[in-house]
């Protein structure tokens, strides 16, 4: 620091281009954030007014629309107001904070996805004694878990980021503050910033996807030793929707935290944020909506009420 000055507020960039092209964003963000919101909603509405939906899979997937309605809203609201530039500066502190808010989310919903693959584990492999194996208790603990391990997994990360200095360019090529940018920016020693998110990357990202993946390997196992063909759909009906949100969402979270350095490719981080503080949101509910039996009978019985 030449001048003995540090930065205390960034200016986010966003998506540079013509008003017409970040207007024409601003429309698709805005539209995308409003269905997300009435879709996660209309979930968990459907699955606490319908008795047959109180099962612990339907428990945790409540958890995921709960948590995807602020996982969007600490995005999108930001990123609308630096698209239009009535809001592009944010204080450093506020910075941290988003940081903060939208990583412990994200670790949390890689939790809740591992918790809701071991579920379908014990419902496919052990179906006589699923009810005593997953009880209501035990699907708290592990909702409850999700969310503590989430928000604790990151505490570390968020402190040590609190604890750089930046002392300019104040610029931040995002339309949120993600630790990538933050590290592209900092004038002092980011290493131990880097060691930390790789870490818990690992820790997160990797055992989560783990614990997912032996699940699955157990369950798929089960399944093919089914006999009858139909036997064997309607078991593989039970987990299609959650294989298919873990498919996406692990596939873009490894690409933007799993890795040794974090000061590269932010153009292209911002497009694979986009996806997934926007988009996934949004696709979550209309995939358990569509490819889930149960929640589309009680998603007519509603309209018909």
């Amino acid at each position: 620091m030449a001048n003995g000055t540090s930065v205390k507020e960034f200016i986010l960039l966003g998506f540079p281009g013509t008003w017409q092209f970040r207007v024409s964003f601003v429309v698709v963000f805005a539209l995308m954030y409003v269905l997300t919101v009435m879709g996660n909603t209309s979930i968990i509405a459907l699955m606490w007014r319908s008795s047959n939906l109180h099962t612990p899979m339907y428990f945790f997937l409540c958890n995921l629309s709960f948590l995807e309605i602020w996982y969007t809203t600490g995005v999108v609201p930001k990123a609308i107001g630096v698209m239009l530039g009535t809001s592009q500066t944010i204080s450093f502190s506020v910075c941290i904070l988003q940081l903060f808010f939208l990583l412990s989310l994200g670790s949390t919903e890689c939790f809740l996805l591992s918790v809701m693959a071991y579920d379908r584990y014990l419902a496919i492999c052990y179906p006589l004694r699923y009810c005593s194996l997953m009880s209501s208790v035990l699907s708290v603990q592990l909702a409850l878990s999700s969310w503590l391990g989430g928000f604790l997994a990151i505490s570390l990360l968020a402190f040590l980021t609190s604890r750089l200095t930046f002392c300019g360019p104040d610029v931040i090529n995002h339309f949120l503050c993600d630790i990538d940018s933050c590290l592209a920016l900092s004038c002092s020693d980011t290493r131990p910033v880097e060691l930390a998110t790789f870490l818990i990357s690992i820790i997160v990202v990797v055992a989560s996807c783990v614990v997912t993946l032996v699940s699955y390997m157990y369950i798929i196992s089960s399944i093919l030793r089914i006999q009858s063909a139909h036997g064997r759909k309607k078991a593989f009906s039970t987990c299609s929707a959650h294989l298919s949100v873990v498919t996406i969402w692990y596939g873009s979270t490894m690409f933007l935290y799993v890795k040794p350095s974090a000061q590269n490719s932010l153009d292209l981080n911002k497009i694979v944020n986009t996806f997934n503080t926007v988009v996934t949101p949004l696709l979550n509910p209309f995939i358990y909506t569509l490819r889930n039996k149960e929640v589309k009978l009680a998603l007519g019985q509603a309209f018909r009420k």
